[in-house]
C-alpha cells in the first residue's frame, strides 16, 4: 500500500515550485511592459487568447486577455451562467519605484558621461546607490506606416549611481541628503562628449538611430532574485511590490479557470500600471479600462448594461498589494495588536479612513477564501499615529461600486531596490487567490 503523502512535505514542494516561478517572473519583468508580456506568455500557454481593443470581440465564452501598454486584464467566462453572472476580480499593479530616463538624457560633468533620470514613485534612494543597473523599456520606432512599439532590455551593468566617499562628507554618518537633480544621476561612461542614448536603444533594437522616435525607459537592479536565509525561508529581489501579487494572481486565474468555481462566476485578473504615482492615466486604475472591459465581457455573453449592473451588484474585488511585515529592528513602528509574521499567511489590510477599501463583507469573503485554501490569515492596520499607504482598492471600489477587500503578502524593505518576502507566503498567497476566484 502506498502511504499518503505527508502534508507538510507536499506544501514545502509547492512552496519551492511557486518561489521558483516567482523568481523567473521577476527576472522576465524589469518593466511594466515586460511584466505584461510575460503574463501574456503564461496566459497564452494556459489556453487564453489575446484580444485587441480595436477589434470586435468574439460573442462566446472562453479565456481571454487584453493588454494596454503596461496594464493587462484577463478573464475567463467558461464558468459563467449568462451575462449577469457575478464577477470575482483580483486587482494588482505592475509598476515599482525606479528611475525613469528623460527625453534628452545625454549629459557630461567633470569628465563623466551621465544619463539624465527622474525618480518615479516613492523609491528609497540610498538603496539604489553603488549597484549595477540595467535599463529597459518600450520604444516607439518609426515603421512603414507610422510607429510601432518595441520592447528592449540592456541587462549588462551599464549604469551606476555612485555614493560620495565618507571622507568627503562626514555629515553623512548622521543621515544622507540627496538632491535628485544633482546627486542621483547615473554615470555610464568617461569622456567630455555626451553619450548617445537614442543610438544605444537603436543598437538594442537593430534599427537606425533616427527611427527611434521616443521611449519609456527605466533603470532596474541587475542582481537576480534569490532564495535567502539560513534555510531558504525568504526570497530577496527587486519589484516584489507588486509583481509578487501579479504573479500570484496570474497563477491563481489559470488554476481557478481549470478547476472551476462551485457556483457560476466570471473570473477576472486586472493588472494596472502607474499605481505608484496615483493611477491617473489611460491605463491606471483610475481610468475607464476595467469598466470598459467588463462591459465588453457582458456583451460577449449576450448582455447589455442592465446585465452588467446586475453582475456588479453580486461581485467582489480583491485588491492585492504587498503588506508590511513587522520589522525586527523597528517593531515599535507597527501596531502592537496586529503584528505581521513572515510566512504567516496572507494579510487582510484594514483602514477605517478607507486608505484600504476593506469592509466587513469584503473581509469575510477573503477570510473564507483563506479558509477554503487551508491557509492562515493575518490582519494589518497601521499605527493610529502614522499615515497609511493606499492601493488600487479604494479606486476600484469607487469606480465599480463593487465590494472590495484589500490584502497582501508580508514584505520587508518595501520600495527598496531589493525587497524581502517569505518563501511559503508565496504559495499561500496564490492558494488564497485561487480560492477567492473559485469559491467552493
Amino acid at each position: 500500500m502506498v502511504p499518503a503523502p505527508d502534508a507538510a512535505h507536499t506544501d514545502q514542494d509547492a512552496a519551492t515550485s511557486v518561489a521558483a516561478g516567482l523568481v523567473d517572473y521577476l527576472g522576465a519583468s524589469p518593466t511594466p511592459f515586460h511584466a505584461c508580456a510575460e503574463t501574456a506568455r503564461q496566459l497564452t500557454a494556459a489556453g487564453f487568447t489575446a484580444l485587441a481593443e480595436r477589434d470586435e470581440w468574439p460573442a462566446e465564452p472562453g479565456r481571454w486577455f487584453v493588454v494596454r501598454a503596461g496594464s493587462l486584464i484577463a478573464w475567463s467566462t467558461e464558468h459563467a451562467d449568462g451575462p449577469a453572472t457575478r464577477l470575482r476580480v483580483v486587482g494588482a499593479h505592475t509598476d515599482s519605484p525606479n528611475f525613469r530616463i528623460k527625453p534628452q538624457p545625454d549629459l557630461t560633468r567633470a569628465g563623466w558621461q551621465l544619463l539624465g533620470v527622474e525618480p518615479y514613485g516613492g523609491l528609497i534612494a540610498p538603496s539604489w546607490l553603488d549597484r549595477d543597473l540595467g535599463v529597459a523599456g518600450r520604444a516607439a520606432v518609426r515603421g512603414a506606416s507610422g510607429t510601432e512599439e518595441r520592447l528592449f532590455v540592456a541587462d549588462d551593468p551599464i549604469l551606476r549611481i555612485s555614493r560620495l566617499a565618507i571622507h568627503l562628507d562626514r555629515s553623512a554618518r548622521d543621515g544622507e541628503q540627496f538632491n535628485p537633480q544633482q546627486h542621483l544621476v547615473p554615470h555610464w561612461g568617461i569622456g567630455d562628449a555626451p553619450g548617445d542614448f537614442r543610438a544605444f536603444v537603436a543598437g538594442l533594437l537593430d534599427v537606425p538611430a533616427q527611427d527611434v522616435v521616443a521611449w519609456d525607459a527605466m533603470t532596474f537592479d541587475l542582481q537576480p532574485a534569490a532564495l535567502f536565509g539560513r534555510d531558504g525561508e525568504l526570497i530577496a529581489g527587486a519589484r516584489m511590490d507588486n509583481l509578487a501579487t501579479s504573479y500570484a494572481g496570474t497563477r491563481a486565474l489559470i488554476r481557478a479557470t481549470d478547476d472551476g468555481p462551485g457556483d457560476p462566476a466570471t473570473q477576472v485578473l486586472a493588472l494596472f500600471d502607474h499605481e505608484e504615482i496615483g493611477s491617473v492615466s489611460e491605463r491606471g486604475a483610475q481610468s475607464a479600462f476595467l469598466m470598459t472591459v467588463l462591459e465588453r465581457i457582458t456583451r460577449q455573453l449576450g448582455g447589455d448594461r442592465e446585465d452588467l449592473h446586475r453582475a456588479l451588484a453580486g461581485s467582489v474585488v480583491a485588491s492585492g498589494d504587498m503588506a508590511h511585515a513587522t520589522h525586527p529592528n523597528y517593531a515599535d513602528r507597527h501596531e502592537p495588536q496586529h503584528r505581521i509574521a513572515m510566512n504567516g499567511g496572507p494579510v487582510l489590510k484594514v483602514n477605517n479612513n478607507l486608505r484600504y477599501a476593506t469592509d466587513s463583507v469584503g473581509a469575510a469573503a477573503f477570510s473564507l477564501a483563506c479558509e477554503q485554501a487551508g491557509v492562515p490569515m493575518q490582519s494589518f492596520v497601521v499605527r493610529s499615529d502614522l499615515p497609511s499607504g493606499s492601493t488600487v482598492g479604494p479606486i476600484t471600489s469607487a469606480l465599480t461600486g463593487v465590494t472590495t477587500v484589500d490584502f497582501g503578502a508580508p514584505t520587508l524593505s518595501m520600495h527598496s531596490v531589493r525587497e524581502l518576502v517569505g518563501t511559503d507566503d508565496q504559495r499561500m498567497y496564490a492558494d488564497a487567490l485561487t480560492a477567492f476566484l473559485a469559491p467552493a
